[in-house]
C-alpha cells in the first residue's frame, strides 16, 4: 500500500482514527447491556417476579454476547467487517425492539437475552479486528479507543433508558431504544474496512514475532500455553469485573446504606472508569507488554477485595474507590484481551482467533453471577464474595508470570 493513499479523503495516518471514532459510537449502543440494571426493578415489578429471574435477561445477553463474538470471527476474517457488523446491527435492533411485545419475563430473555445479545456478538468483533489491522503499530492503544463506548455506555444510555421508562415504561423504552440503535449501528457500520493487505503506518517497521514472524492459526494458537495464560487471566479478571457490574448498585445501598439516588450517580461515575480502563490498559500493553498489563489489573483487583471486605455501613470512599477499580479492570481486559491475542498470535484470522479469547469474557459472566448470587443467598449478604475474587486476583498474578508470554518459535 502507498503512502499517499487517502482514507476518508486524508492520509491513511490520519483517517485510520476516523474508524476508531466509529468503533467508539457502535460500542456505544452495544454497550447499553451495562444500563440494564435500570430495567431491572421496573421489569420484577411489572412482572411480579423476584431478583433472580429479573436477572436472568443479563446473565444470558451477556453470554450470547461471547458465544456470538466466537462464531462471527470467521464470518467477519472471510466477508470484511461491513456485511457482519450490518447484519449484526439489524439483530440487535430488532432483539431490543421485539422485548415491546414481551407479556413475561421469559420472552425478555429470549428477545433481549438471546437475540439483543446475539446481535452484539456479531457486530463486536468488527471495530475490534479493524481499529488492530489499522493500528498494528499502536494495537492497545487504538482498541482500547474504539472499546471506549462499550465501557462508557451507561453513562449515555442508563439515563436515557430511566427517562424513557419514568414515561413510557419499561417495555416501551427497550423498543425507542431498539429503532436508534438499529439506524445507528447500521449506518456507521457501512464504512467500515479493513486496509489491504500489507499495510502499514509510515515510518513503522513490523518487529518479528516469538511464533518466528508468523501468524498462527486457531488450531496451532488452541496449542500453546500462551494461549490457555491469557484465557485463564481473561477470564479471572472479567469474573471479578462482570460480578462488581452486576451488584454495584446492589451493595451501595444493602452494605454501605446508600440510597438509590446517590447509589445510581455512582454506578454513573464507575461507568467512566469501565471506558477509560480500555485505552489506558490497551496503552500500557503496548508499552510493558500483556503480562505485567495483567498483572497491574490483578492488584488493583485484590487491593479492591480487600478494601469491600473492610467496608460496612457508612464506608462510601472504600466503595467508590474500589468499585472505580472493579470496573476500570474490567475495562481492562477488554483490551489487554484483544491486544494480546494480535501480540501473540498475529493478525491473519485475527477476528476468529479473537472470538476463542473472548469466550473467557462469557464465562466470566456466569461464574460471577454464580459466586454474587451465591453469596447473598447463603449468606444474606454480597461482602462475601469479595474472598473469591481477592483469591483470584492472586492466582491470576501467578499465571500471568508462567504463563503470559509470547509463543515460543517452532
Amino acid at each position: 500500500m502507498s503512502n499517499d493513499t487517502k482514507v476518508f479523503g486524508m492520509s491513511a495516518e490520519a483517517g485510520r482514527w476516523v474508524f476508531v471514532f466509529l468503533g467508539l459510537i457502535v460500542n456505544m449502543c452495544l454497550g447499553a447491556v451495562y444500563a440494564y440494571s435500570v430495567f431491572k426493578k421496573p421489569l420484577e415489578e411489572l412482572f411480579k417476579i423476584g431478583a433472580t429471574q429479573g436477572g436472568l435477561p443479563y446473565m444470558i445477553f451477556l453470554a450470547m454476547f461471547a458465544l456470538f463474538t466466537f462464531f462471527a470471527g470467521r464470518f467477519i476474517d472471510k466477508y470484511g467487517p461491513r456485511k457482519v457488523m450490518m447484519i449484526g446491527g439489524i439483530v440487535v435492533g430488532i432483539g431490543w425492539m421485539l422485548t415491546y411485545f414481551a407479556s413475561n419475563i421469559t420472552m425478555v430473555v429470549i428477545t433481549y437475552g438471546v437475540i439483543g445479545g446475539a446481535g452484539v456478538g456479531i457486530v463486536y468483533g468488527g471495530p475490534v479486528s479493524v481499529a488492530t489491522k489499522w493500528f498494528p503499530d499502536k494495537k492497545g492503544l487504538a482498541v482500547g479507543l474504539a472499546l471506549l463506548g462499550f465501557g462508557a455506555s451507561a453513562f449515555v444510555t442508563a439515563p436515557v433508558a430511566k427517562t424513557l421508562i419514568l414515561k413510557y415504561g419499561p417495555l416501551a423504552a427497550f423498543g425507542i431504544m431498539g429503532i436508534a440503535f438499529l439506524i445507528v449501528t447500521v449506518m456507521l457500520s457501512m464504512p467500515m474496512k479493513f486496509p489491504p493487505a500489507g499495510y502499514k503506518p509510515k515510518g513503522w517497521t513490523p518487529p518479528s514475532t516469538a511464533a518466528g514472524g508468523k501468524s498462527l492459526t486457531t488450531g496451532m494458537m488452541l496449542k500453546t500455553s500462551s494461549f490457555y495464560g491469557l484465557w485463564l487471566c481473561y477470564i479471572l479478571g472479567a469474573t471479578a469485573g462482570l460480578m462488581a457490574i452486576g451488584i454495584s448498585a446492589a451493595v451501595g445501598r444493602e452494605v454501605i446504606g446508600l440510597d438509590v439516588s446517590t447509589a445510581a450517580t455512582l454506578v454513573m461515575v464507575f461507568a467512566i472508569f469501565n471506558g477509560i480502563g480500555r485505552p489506558i490498559f490497551g496503552a500500557l500493553t503496548d508499552k510493558i507488554t500483556p503480562r505485567w498489563s495483567a498483572v497491574i489489573s490483578f492488584i488493583i483487583i485484590f487491593v479492591a477485595s480487600a478494601m469491600m471486605l473492610a467496608a460496612g455501613k457508612g464506608s462510601v470512599g472504600l466503595y467508590a474507590v474500589a468499585f472505580c477499580g472493579f470496573w476500570l479492570c474490567l475495562g481492562g481486559w477488554l483490551a489487554i484481551g484483544p491486544a494480546a491475542t494480535a501480540s501473540f498470535f498475529g493478525l491473519e484470522g485475527y477476528a476468529q482467533k479473537y472470538g476463542v479469547v473472548f469466550s473467557a469474557y462469557g464465562l466470566g459472566a456466569i461464574i460471577g453471577g454464580i459466586i454474587s448470587g451465591s453469596a447473598k443467598d447463603a449468606f444474606g449478604s454480597y461482602t462475601i464474595s469479595f474472598y473469591p475474587t481477592a483469591g483470584m486476583a492472586i492466582l491470576g498474578i501467578i499465571i500471568a508470570m508462567i504463563l503470559l508470554r509470547p509463543p515460543k518459535k517452532s
